[in-house]
């Protein structure tokens, strides 16, 4: 009972925090955030009639899911419409300052105890029900779990875009993006081949290239996951970079800031006259490359209402079950296993960010819960 109250005061008092702050609506920010991406994958698609005609589809079922969340919104439930999960810790590649090696959640053995297909398939199925509208479906490599792509694939729903390095497409893989068509592969480049196979290892961007070749042919439409560093800023927005991505099919570019979680890679990191740089340019591309759908991530949180992580915007799940407020944030108080995703959402440690200054504290920009790291231990 005591602990009930307790909850109920911390949502009441972030309630409270958002009725004072009228000029931003997390709800409403989030829901506009989705129409533009569902509405610029629409425009996309037009001259593919199948990816078209299942985006409309989605259109018509996330109009839905945002409409569930709005009414848990009314009653005091806030419903992020974003999920990261981390479906496996297992890759193959050792990619120069990986975030998730840093953090000891990617390896190269087996992994053991990870969450298993039909735990994932359950988290899905919650998530639907919720009105979560996109899964994004991450790793260590995650289509290593290839059960946990099935289970995706029957869930028409919701999207999940799927952040591979690209080594593990193969000819059942093309099969199943081009009869599911909820599932997205995103492949992570670095920009041209030198820089690629720089960062990721020999070979990488020719796989990546060919990849994108065959699913060109097949007309299945593919996004990239592009790590923007202070020494590829330049490349990867560069007009050249994106035409080519564009004439091999590529519908999708995540720009991902590079966060430094390793000793000795902090000039990596993008400043603020970065971010404007790249700010500038993602608006330029958007409106010169109409085709495409351009995303930036962390984005420039201090315009947008501070962090949208720890349940504002998303979360995530790690391989192991664990409800984290980020990927670049690994702490965990609640473990999906023990309980409903509907209660992860809820977690003390979620709550307390989402009460506290945290999510909307200053800071030099990029990821806040990295920078502010040691106030999320505090917390937890």
């Amino acid at each position: 009972d005591l602990h009930r109250v307790d909850r109920r005061q911390r949502q009441m008092c972030i309630r409270d925090r958002n009725n004072m702050t009228q000029d931003f609506n997390i709800q409403e920010y989030m829901t506009k955030g989705v129409e533009r991406v569902v509405a610029d994958a629409i425009r996309a698609t037009l001259k593919n009639p199948k990816e078209s005609a299942f985006m409309a589809k989605f259109a018509v079922a996330s109009k839905a899911a945002s409409k569930k969340r709005a009414a848990k919104e009314e009653n005091g439930e806030h419903v992020p419409p974003f999920l990261i999960a981390s479906i496996t810790s297992a890759c193959n590649l050792h990619c120069a300052g990986c975030y998730s090696r840093c953090n000891s959640a990617t390896e190269d053995s087996e992994p053991v105890n990870q969450l298993t297909d039909d735990e994932w398939k359950n988290i899905f199925d919650e998530a639907d029900d919720l009105g979560v509208s996109f899964i994004l479906l991450a790793g260590g490599e995650p289509l290593l779990r290839k059960g946990v792509i099935e289970a995706a694939a029957k869930k028409p729903s919701i999207l999940f875009p799927i952040f591979t390095n690209g080594t593990y497409m193969t000819e059942k893989y093309f099969e199943d993006f081009d009869k599911n068509r909820n599932l997205v592969p995103i492949m992570s480049i670095e920009g041209e081949k030198e820089a690629t196979d720089h960062r990721r290892g020999e070979g990488v961007y020719d796989k990546l290239i060919s990849n994108m070749d065959e699913l060109k042919k097949r007309g299945i439409i593919f996004g990239a996951s592009v790590t923007v560093t202070t020494e590829n800023i330049k490349e990867v927005s560069s007009e050249s970079f994106i035409s080519m991505l564009s004439e091999k099919g590529c519908k999708a570019i995540i720009f991902v800031e590079f966060v430094p979680v390793d000793e000795g890679s902090e000039h990596l990191a993008p400043d603020d006259e970065d971010r404007e740089y790249l700010k500038g340019e993602i608006m330029r591309l958007r409106k010169e490359h109409e085709e495409m759908v351009f995303v930036s991530f962390p984005g420039d949180e201090k315009t947008s209402g501070g962090c949208i992580a720890a349940g504002r915007g998303f979360f995530h799940i790690n391989s192991h079950g664990g409800a984290e407020p980020c990927p670049f944030s690994p702490y965990s108080d609640i473990n999906v296993r023990d309980t409903s995703l509907r209660e992860a959402m809820k977690s003390k440690l979620f709550l307390d960010l989402q009460a506290g200054d945290v999510l909307m504290d200053d800071h030099k920009g990029g990821c806040v819960l990295y920078e502010k790291r040691k106030q999320v231990e505090e917390l937890l």
